[in-house]
């Protein structure tokens, strides 16, 4: 089975151990842009707006490459959580996430831009429990640095993975790539 070497519009490590994990040819290339969310937006279509303009910065450059770009963010209580600010944010996410249920959304764009250009967004979503933290574990976990640069201040595949209770949908979605939808969208490429 042959897959199509794919251009990763990401700098996330995470993304790249997940491709290289299912030996996925890649290379990549990170993309800046606008990150800020448009007002009354919701968390599908941002995760899906985002992966879009990421794949289509990186295609711009490389336009006969197959192009990847995603977005994932945490949703509690309709409050989209990106990655903290500072210590003090990721402690309120945690906060916001301790003994209860979130969602984590992550978009999926494939851009094509030569020829005839293609393009197909979707988003994977995937239910996540958290188990109560005390406060102390709270810190101990923040202290740690882990949570800075992650949507929702927390890694599932890191020291976060003892609070996890419970996961219901795709766990590489809520590391940063539902692979298995790539795949599937690429196959019909």
């Amino acid at each position: 089975m042959m897959m199509e070497k794919l251009l990763l519009a990401s700098a996330s490590p995470r993304r790249a151990e997940i491709l290289r994990a299912v030996n996925w040819p890649f290379e990549t290339l990170a993309t800046h842009i606008d990150e800020t969310l448009v007002h009354g937006e919701r968390a599908e279509a941002a995760v899906r707006r985002l992966a879009l303009e990421k794949a289509e910065a990186a295609a711009k450059q490389f336009p006969s490459a197959l192009v990847l770009g995603a977005d994932t963010t945490v949703v509690v209580d309709s409050e989209i959580l990106g990655k903290p600010q500072d210590e003090r944010d990721a402690r309120r996410m945690l906060r916001l996430l301790n003994g209860r249920w979130h969602d984590v959304l992550t978009g999926v764009a494939l851009v094509r831009a030569a020829g005839e250009a293609q393009r197909v967004v979707a988003h994977e979503r995937t239910r996540v429990r958290f188990g109560v933290m005390t406060d102390a574990e709270i810190d101990w976990y923040v202290e740690s640095g882990e949570p800075m640069d992650k949507a929702g201040a927390y890694a599932v595949q890191g020291r976060a993975a003892l609070f996890i209770e419970e996961l219901r949908g795709d766990y590489w979605n809520v590391v940063g790539l539902p692979v298995r939808l790539v795949y599937k969208l690429a196959s019909g490429m």
